[in-house]
């Protein structure tokens, strides 16, 4: 019975995309692993809808997090809704080249004035709007 050549292909193609999916799994659990190894009580953490807080306690039996949001508000929260922990940051210098707090004009692009462009209208500064001329 002689292999079919699309065959051949198909399974190739069926061994790549498993191979793919197997790989990126283990990926994932690593980071998943990763980033338990990281919620520990003190931790600042933020949650999937953006809710940014210091991690007090764990329940591994029940899923659940204590998250302190505000000295006093505490929350609980499935333990899936913590998304990651959140490192602290240092703050950037203040950039030296800025010299002055006022801002620079950009002369370049600047329209001068002069006079209208031919259909151009004109607005008269001593008419009011809506008041109807007297011509």
């Amino acid at each position: 019975m002689p292999i079919d050549p699309l065959t051949i292909v198909m399974v190739v193609i069926l061994a790549a995309l498993i191979f793919f999916m197997f790989r990126n799994s283990r990926k994932r659990q690593k980071e998943q692993a990763e980033t338990r190894s990281k919620m520990v009580p003190g931790a600042e953490v933020m949650t999937n809808f953006g809710l940014y807080g210091t991690l007090l306690s764990v329940n591994e039996d029940d899923n659940t997090a204590l998250v302190e949001t505000s000295p006093g508000t505490v929350l609980k929260v499935h333990r899936q809704v913590l998304a990651r922990v959140v490192e602290p940051t240092t703050p950037e210098p203040a950039a030296a080249d800025v010299v002055s707090s006022e801002p620079q004009l950009n002369e370049d692009n600047a329209i001068p004035l002069s006079e209208p462009e031919f259909g151009e209208r004109l607005d008269d500064a001593s008419k009011k709007p809506g008041s109807k001329s007297d011509d």
